[in-house]
C-alpha cells in the first residue's frame, strides 16, 4: 500500500472483508487492486469493501471499484461496499450505487450478504 492508502483484510465465514483508510486515487489505485486481488486469490466468498475511512476518491478509484465489481459478477461472487458521506456522494454522483451494491453501513452490508 502507498503512504496515502492503508488497507486491512479479514477472512470471515461468510465473506472477505477489506477495510481501507486514506485516499483511493490515481496514485493508489494499482496498489489497491493488487492488494485485493492478492488477498482474494481464488476464494469464492463474498467480497465486502469497507471504505468508511476513505478521505478522498477520484475517477481512478471509482474505476478500480467497477473492475472489482465486474470480476466478482463474472465469478458469480457477491460484492458489496460501504462508504462514508464523501464516498457515497461520489458514487451516487456517477450513478454507480446499484452496480457497486452500495450499502448504508457495515451491519446492513453483512446482513445483505447473509441473505440467500
Amino acid at each position: 500500500m502507498t503512504v496515502s492508502l492503508r488497507g486491512g483484510f479479514e477472512r470471515r465465514d461468510d465473506c472477505l472483508l477489506f477495510s481501507f483508510t486514506g485516499q483511493l486515487d490515481a496514485y493508489s489505485d494499482k496498489q489497491f487492486r493488487d492488494f485485493v486481488s492478492e488477498q482474494r486469490g481464488s476464494d469464492k466468498r463474498a467480497m465486502l469493501l469497507d471504505l468508511t475511512h476513505i478521505d478522498f476518491i477520484d475517477s481512478s478509484g471509482l474505476g478500480v471499484l467497477v473492475q472489482l465489481a465486474k470480476q466478482c459478477a463474472d465469478a458469480k461472487v457477491a460484492f458489496v461496499m460501504v462508504g462514508n458521506a464523501r464516498v457515497i456522494q461520489t458514487v451516487k454522483l456517477v450513478r454507480l450505487e446499484k452496480f457497486l451494491h452500495l450499502q448504508p453501513d457495515l451491519s446492513t452490508a453483512l446482513a445483505a450478504l447473509a441473505k440467500p
